[in-house]
This record gives C-alpha cells, structure tokens and sequence, in this order.
C-alpha cells in the first residue's frame, strides 16, 4: 500500500502539469497613442541622444548628492509604508505556497489507542470484558486529483496575486525615492527662501535707520519713514512664514524617512543638491511596459483570468482520494508482528447535478472580475501615459522659463539699484524705491520656484519613465 500511496503521488504530480479550462491570455493592446505629444512645449528637452534612459538607471547613480543618497538610504530601511509592502509580499508568497501544496498528497501520519472496559449485561458473552485497540497509520486525506486544473487554476491566480504584490512593493519603493528627493528639494528651497527674507529683513532695517536718521535731520519726510517701516514689516512676515514652513517641511521628511534626521544630511540651498541627469523619454510601449504599477496591474488581470479555469472546473467532476496504510492490533506489542497490516483506500466521486444556477453565477463573477481589472489596466496604462507627457511638457519649457526668470531677476535688480541713487539725489520719492525692492524680492523668490520646478521635474520624470531600479 506504501507503493500505492508512491504511486498517486507521482500521479498527482503529472497532473498538476495538465492543461487548465482558464481562456488563453494575450496581454491587451494600451489604450494610448504609439508616440509622446508633440507641440512647441515639447521641443525644448535637454536630453541628448547619448543620455541613458531612466530605467537603466539605479537611484544612487541619478542622485549624486551624498547627504540626499544617506537619507534615501534610511528611507528604505526606516518607511513603514515600504515595510507594510514587504510583508505583504512575504504573505503573498506565503500563501502561494499553500495553494501550490494542494497540488499533491498531503501525508500524515497517525497513532492512536482505545481501552473499553464492558459489564456483563452488555457484553454479550454474560462475562465483563476489556477490550484494546492500538494502530499505527500512514496516509492522505481528501486529495483532489484534479483532472480539469481547477487546482491548478487556484494556483496559478495565487502566483500572480504574488507577483503583483511583488510590483506594489517595487511601485511604493520607486515612488519613495523621488518623494524622498522631492522633500529634500522643498526643503532646500524653503531654506533658500528665509535666507532671502532674512538677508531681505536686514537690508530694509538698514534702509528704516537711514530714513529715520534723515528724517530727524529734516532730509526725509514722515511718509517716508513709514514707507520704510511697511518694508521691514513684511519682511518680518516673510521671514516667521518660511521659518514655519521649513519646520513643516522638516517634519515631512523625517516622516517620510521613519527615523530621526541628522542634522548633517539636511540641505542649507540649492547649492548642495548637485546635478541631476537629464533623460530621454523613449518609446512608449517600453517605457509603460516597464513601469512597476503597470506590471502590477497586468498581473491583476493575469490572476482573474486564472480564476475563470477554476470557475469553468467547478462544473466538472471531483474526485478525492482518502488512504491509509499501517498496523492494528490488540497490543502495543502487536503493531509490528506479522499479519498486522491494515489499509484503507477511499475513493470519492462527486458531480454536480442541481446547485440552482450556483456554479454559473460564479463563472459571471469571474469573468466580471476579470474584466473589471482589464478596466483597471487600461485605466494605469492611460493615466501612465498622462503622467510622462505633463512631465515631458514641463520638462521642454522649464529651461526658458529658467532663463527668463534669470533675466527678470537681474533687470529687477539694476532698476533697485538705480532707484535707490535717484532717490539719494533727491530726483524721486522713497515709493519708487520701494516698488523696486518689492519687484526685485519677488523676482527672486520667482527664481527660487523656478530652481526648484527644474529638480522636481527631473525627479518626476525619473520616476514615471520607470527609474528606480533595485
């Protein structure tokens, strides 16, 4: 009987290789154009031909900057939503295997005894008796030989419900490296903008002394000096404004990165962030095809459709064996002498006949599911499609915007600074000084979110042309 139970294994292990009743699949041709958009916001990108593409890339090669390289670092060992995403996929997988097991015997084996003592009314012989039962056994219960790859089926839906969770975990890992690097040029250009209003706060102060100076000499009127004062005062604002927000956007970070941030690794201006690469766009269908919530999807769409074989094989036949091979006997000595051996073999066959339109309704809902996650994948590959062309659209305009703003900030400049000689001549009022400062403030925080636009745009795109690679 040992040999049988051989004998069944092997056979359930042949047909675990059998063809399952799930619809061949053939991956959805995307909803989308062959090429990006094309247009005059398009024209201006700063990759060249030789620039190597995003996704040939890992992250420690597209961020240079060494303090930014330590805290993505923590990132990734510290972020509770990367590690929830871990252990998903350990589930996942975990699960899987449970699935994949029941594609084989599952063998136990089993010991047991009784004792019975009966009184001499019921015994039957009219004399007390004591009765002893021991065995020993080896076997399989419930094994579904599974003919038409329904377990198969099941099996095959739990691979994929794996390596999506896998391409969740990759997609979540991608997506916090660029909020990490994102974070950090936030905080970098906060930190740039008090500067600014620091620098800005000390410059009017100077200014308000002068004026009030002058205006105790008689040389400057009381309008003047409360012309000064409104300076200083909105410089105080600016300045408590972008202390507050550098705090905010610091504890941002530090929840980003799950741990304590060391002072050392935090960025004090644009000047610390270094270079970013510039990168091609490529083709479309490489690109989307590559990019980990688009992978994680199709295997969505893989796992339903490997649930339509299982629903097909629900109106088949089931056959399940039970075995069992071993000894009984009497005594605990007896179980291995000579004509103890015992076996079982239990063979069940069930078909069904009338379950009031139940197995139908589960073909419904599983061909419904599957269509409901081919929805899903059109809809990633689309809105895919829409997060490279806004950042391919962005990326070939920042660079005139850049250098527009560039020359705003120096002409705003030049008209303070004559401004500021024609109202010491006495040619015009203080106003005209004051309308230049404010304009050259301005165009200077402008050139701050114009800098950090071009970095965000570069980390955007790195991330939705599939960049990250581990």
């Amino acid at each position: 009987m040992i040999r049988s139970i051989a004998i069944l294994s092997i056979a359930g292990a042949c047909l675990a290789g059998c063809t399952t009743m799930a619809p061949r699949y053939t991956r959805p041709d995307a909803p989308v154009a062959a090429a990006w958009p094309t247009g005059p916001a398009y024209q201006n990108s700063g990759a060249q031909a030789g620039d190597p593409e995003a996704s040939d890339l890992r992250w420690n090669e597209f961020f240079v900057n060494p303090q930014l390289q330590k805290l993505i670092t923590l990132a990734l060992a510290n972020n509770r939503d990367l590690r929830l995403a871990a252990l998903n996929v350990e589930k996942s997988q975990a699960q899987y295997r449970i699935q994949r097991a029941d594609l084989l015997p599952t063998m136990n084996a089993n010991a047991g005894g009784s004792v019975q003592r009966l009184p001499a009314a019921v015994s039957g012989t009219g004399q007390s008796m004591t009765s002893r039962n021991y065995s020993l056994n080896l076997g399989s219960s419930a094994y579904e030989l599974d003919f038409f790859g329904r377990i198969r089926s099941l099996k095959d839906q739990a691979l994929e419900q794996f390596l999506a969770s896998d391409q969740a975990r990759r997609s979540i890992r991608i997506s916090l490296v660029s909020e990490v690097a994102n974070n950090y040029l936030t905080l970098a250009a906060d930190r740039e903008r008090l500067k600014l209003a620091l620098d800005t706060l000390e410059s009017q102060q100077a200014s308000y002394r002068l004026i009030q100076s002058r205006c105790t000499a008689g040389a400057a009127s009381e309008l003047d000096l409360h012309q000064a004062q409104t300076s200083v005062d909105a410089a105080r604002v600016d300045v408590a404004r972008f202390t507050t927000q550098v705090a905010r956007d610091e504890n941002l970070l530090t929840l980003v990165v799950g741990a304590r941030l060391p002072a050392e690794l935090l960025p004090y201006g644009f000047n610390a962030v270094g270079a970013l690469r510039e990168l091609p766009p490529g083709v479309p269908s490489e690109v989307l095809r590559r990019r980990p919530d688009i992978m994680q999807a199709e295997h969505q769409l893989r796992s339903a459709n490997a649930n339509i074989g299982a629903a097909r094989a629900a109106f088949f036949p089931r056959i399940t064996l039970n075995t069992s091979t071993g000894t009984s006997s009497d005594q605990l000595t007896g179980l291995f002498s000579p004509g103890s051996l015992a076996w079982g073999f239990a063979p069940q066959f069930t078909l069904p006949i009338f379950d009031y339109g139940r197995n139908r309704a589960g073909l419904t809902v599983a061909e419904r599911d599957r269509d409901i996650f081919l929805a899903q994948y059109e809809k990633a590959v689309q809105v895919a499609f829409r997060e490279v062309a806004d950042a391919l659209a962005q990326n070939g305009t920042v660079a005139e915007q850049l250098e527009a703003q560039r020359s705003l900030t120096h002409a705003t400049s030049e008209s303070y600074r004559l401004s500021q000689v024609r109202y010491s001549s006495g040619v015009t009022s203080y106003l005209n000084v004051l309308d230049s400062q404010r304009s050259l403030y301005s165009a200077q925080q402008g050139l701050i979110s114009v800098n950090l636009t071009r970095l965000s745009n570069l980390v955007t795109l790195y991330k939705v042309l599939g960049g990250g690679s581990e």
